[in-house]
């Protein structure tokens, strides 16, 4: 029997996964855990956020905020190539660990911090057009994760975006 070159192996779906991750018994379920985590770096470190970091959001966004610090810092202005890949960098950290959170007030704070670290650089924003929009988009963000949120945080939340405007 030959297998077409083209065919591809079928991908169960989650809800397929979910009902038989409840016939495993627990040592199964750690064993295809900790396997899963071996794969991939990304699995590995959202299995580090769910054990070790959601349990203190607070401390973790805080940890999040000195790492995005730390790549800005670094970032040689000499060269604006150098500096967008920087800057570049920089947002996939930060989105990467707004994946793993999962929750909107991280993501906001998270962004919010990118903004001002991207803002405080030096860069005129008015004169690079790729810097301007990468801006722009996260503002845009922002204000959409912000609209989902309560009334009180909605004002908190867009008093701090107003100064990334001035």
């Amino acid at each position: 029997m030959q297998i077409k070159q083209n065919q591809k192996l079928k991908v169960t779906s989650l809800n397929d996964i979910r009902k038989s991750m409840k016939n495993l018994d627990p040592a199964e379920m750690e064993e295809i855990i900790l396997r899963l985590a071996k794969f991939k770096v990304d699995n590995k470190a959202l299995l580090n956020y769910l054990l070790y970091e959601r349990a203190d959001e607070e401390n973790y966004i805080k940890d999040v905020k000195i790492e995005i610090s730390q790549v800005f810092s670094d970032t040689n202005t000499s060269s604006q190539y150098l500096a967008k890949k920087t800057i570049r960098k920089a947002l996939k950290i930060c989105n990467n660990h707004i994946k793993y959170s999962g929750l909107t007030s991280t993501s906001i704070e998270l962004l919010l911090h990118f903004c001002i670290e991207l803002k405080d650089l030096g860069f005129s924003l008015k004169g690079n057009h790729v810097l301007a929009n990468l801006y722009q988009r996260q503002i845009k963000r922002i204000e959409q994760s912000i609209n989902t949120l309560h009334e009180d945080l909605q004002y908190d939340y867009n008093k701090e975006l107003e100064k990334l405007y001035n």
